[in-house]
This record gives structure tokens, sequence and C-alpha cells, in this order.
């Protein structure tokens, strides 16, 4: 099967004028770059990269870029060389804009990458987390460049940490097709809603089932402790309340934040400072313990994580699928999160994200960590409705597992045409 043309579109949502997804840093339109792999055999494969906006058009450029590197190749040739194939394009000479994989570049090569993993997963005719389940160790350890991440993980301790688990794969499968996997929700919580209507959300998410919820914070610590007051009254002490600070503090301010929270009982709190500052958030999360320090959303790439793990910068991992380079990229996070027994809540803000993290979080109990104690993946309730098979919330609070094929990112015609920036009649009108 050979990969004969590609599209590239810029999509937005306009998402702030309601305030959905709004932090302390961002209050933009939710919009991906969405591409989509053509074939000779007529099978499509499927991917986005997850902007808030403005600047997407630099994301749908960079894609581009990769996508003509892409056409013309088989998909033998690429799934017979994985690590290969992610090397050659994450190192390609001619696209170090800013550096290699990092940015706006890195971000869409994650598109153009988690494409081609959907492609092969739909003719596989498997879910993607189906498709990685059922791939052996070394398959698993082969997709992965570990080009400057052998000091803390090399191929030989992955392929353990793979095998070690390996005889218990078939029953969490079933365990995942029967229950799903654990959730929280953020939808109750965006920093730019009102208080009446967080109370209302807060009442609504607990009648429903949920049990975990997570809250923004921003500059004003009066402001903090007045909504962190609001929503542990909604949800009361037998619920588990995060807090994410979206990377608006400095290091002592995180720190003195955090302490004056720490009443309302944060169950981690979030992204306290810069996401490029390992040393920084190993600072915070020594003064704030037993609070725990989560981060990931934002970290450029897996050296960045391996520094954050090295430091002791973190306590919850959450990966986001889309911001690195894509599953091969993933794959090396999480299994350097397991070597440092570190756990994994991945990151779901956002278009897409959620109907791309269901396949990570299931695969990795399978593979890589099968536990769910203190495990949950992010939910938001937005924009489902544009995709092809969107999510699925059962049981009020579980991700069911995918039984289509592919990674689950493909869209509506429709909403592409209608959302399609600039010329989209939402954006028309």
């Amino acid at each position: 099967m050979k990969i004969t043309g590609y599209s590239v579109r810029d999509i937005r949502f306009p998402t702030a004028k309601e305030k959905d997804g709004s932090d302390a840093l961002n209050l933009g339109n939710y919009s991906a770059t969405y591409v989509t792999l053509e074939t000779d055999g007529g099978l499509k494969g499927y991917g986005l990269t997850f902007t808030n906006g403005d600047g997407n058009e630099a994301c749908v450029l960079a894609a581009k870029a990769y996508l003509e590197r892409v056409k013309g190749l088989t998909l033998e040739a690429i799934t017979s060389d994985l690590r290969g194939f992610y090397h050659k394009l994450a190192q390609d000479p001619m696209l170090r804009w800013v550096g290699p994989e990092k940015g706006i570049v890195h971000m869409a090569l994650g598109a153009v990458i988690n494409a081609v993993w959907d492609l092969w997963a739909r003719r596989e005719k498997k879910p993607l987390w189906k498709l990685l389940a059922d791939m052996t160790p070394e398959q698993i350890v082969s997709a992965i460049d570990f080009t400057w991440i052998t000091d803390a993980l090399t191929p030989e301790e992955a392929l353990s940490i793979l095998k070690k688990h390996a005889s218990g794969k078939a029953k969490r499968e079933e365990e995942m097709r029967r229950d799903g996997y654990p959730a929280y929700t953020t939808s109750t919580g965006w920093l730019g809603y009102s208080d009446e209507k967080v109370k209302r959300l807060c009442r609504e998410a607990k009648a429903a089932g949920w049990r975990h919820f997570k809250m923004k914070v921003g500059q004003d610590l009066e402001a903090n402790l007045k909504r962190a007051a609001l929503m542990r009254g909604e949800i009361g002490d037998d619920c588990f309340l995060m807090m994410d600070a979206n990377q608006c503090w400095d290091v002592a301010e995180a720190i003195r934040q955090t302490k004056a929270l720490a009443r309302f009982k944060p169950w981690w709190m979030e992204e306290p400072t810069s996401p490029d500052d390992a040393l920084g958030h190993a600072v915070i999360a020594k003064a704030v313990a037993p609070i725990p320090v989560a981060t990931g959303e934002a970290c450029q790439n897996r050296v960045v994580f391996k520094q954050f793990l090295q430091a002791g910068g973190l306590s919850i991992l959450q990966l986001d699928s889309c911001r690195v380079g894509g599953v091969n990229e993933v794959l090396a996070i999480m299994l350097l999160a397991a070597k440092f027994g570190v756990r994994v809540c991945p990151h779901a803000g956002g278009v897409g994200l959620c109907e791309y993290v269901q396949h990570l979080a299931i695969f990795g109990y399978i593979a890589v960590d099968p536990s769910l104690e203190d495990r949950v993946c992010e939910y938001v309730d937005h924009l489902h409705e544009h995709f092809v098979e969107p999510v699925r919330i059962i049981n009020g609070r579980f991700y069911a597992a995918p039984t289509t094929p592919g990674y689950s990112i493909e869209m509506k015609a429709k909403s592409l045409d209608d959302y399609e920036f600039p010329n989209g009649p939402a954006w028309k009108s």
C-alpha cells in the first residue's frame, strides 16, 4: 500500500466565546492541524495536532513539509522500520527550524506520525490500542528512537519492562473491554466560568458519577481560595479535587500558593511553573510534599521528560498524544515513566485529545504499567460531536474501550468544511 497524496487543513472552533478551555494563560479557540493520508488502495489515515488558534497556519505549513517526505512511501516499508522512519523525519536537517524535535515543527510531526499509525491500524482492522497491545515487546521496542535517552532507559531495559508484564495482557484487555479506563473531568472548573456555572456543572457531574474533578487556578490567590472553597463545597470531601496552574507561577509563588491551597486537599498541583523547568519543578515538589506535582502536557519531547524524571520534578506524568512526536515518542515516554516508577495520567484538554489518549491509557495499562491505582485519564466535554467515532463515557466516569479500527481521530466532513479557517461558514459568519 503506497501513500500517494495528502491534505492538511486549518480547523478552528470558536471556544473562546463561551470561555471553554480558559485557564491562567490561555483563552484561545481550540484548533487542529488536520492531516489526511491518501493511498493507492483507497484507505485513508487521519491525524491531528492540537493548537490554540492563532499560529495554527504555521503548524499546517510544517506538516506539509513532513508529508512531502512521506508521500510515495509504502506502509510496509514504514512499518518494517518504525524506528528508522521516525528518526529520519524527526532528525531531518532541513526541518530543524528551532532545533531538533521541539516546537511547532515537532507538533506537526506528531500529526503526521499519528496519521501513519491510524492508517496502519485501519489496515489491520484494529483500534490503535489493540494494534499496540498485540505487538510483541520486541516490536514495541523497535518502534522507539532511543536517541538521547539511553542514560535513563536502554532498549534492553524497555524490553525487560514489557516482558515482565506480558503474561497478564489478555486478562487486562478483557477488563478494559468490560469496564473501561477511569477518567476525571476538567469541564467543571475552567477559570473563565462564573461561580454559578461552576456550581451547576459540579452538581451535574457528581450526579452523573464523576469522582475526580479538576479546577484551574491563576495568579490571584484570593480568587483561587474562593474557587477552591466553592468546588470543594459542591463535590464534598469524598471526591478528589485536582488543581492546574497552567504554568503561571514562578517557583517561589508556586510554593506559596500551593501551601495556601493545601487546606482544600488538592490531589495534585499541575503545571505550577514553566513546562521546561525540570529543576524548578523539583524544588516545588520537595517544598509542597506530600501534595504531588503533575506536569507533561506542554513538555516538548522525551528528553525533557527524561530530565523531569531524573530530577524528581514530577509525581504524575501527564502525557499528551500530539505535543510530542506521535505514537513512537509516546511509547518512549511511557516506558521512561515505568522505569522511574511514576504514574501516567494522560492530558486530554483540547480538540481530539480525548479521542486520542483513550487508546494510549488503555494500552499503557495492558502492556506497560498494569495498575489502575490512582490512575485517571483527563476528560473534557467539548467538541466530540465533530468526530466520526467520538469517545464514550460509561458508568459515569470511565472511557469505554474503542472498537472501531484506527486512532478515533477522523473528523466529520461537514465539520471540516464548516470550521476550516478562515473561509468556513462558522468563521465567515
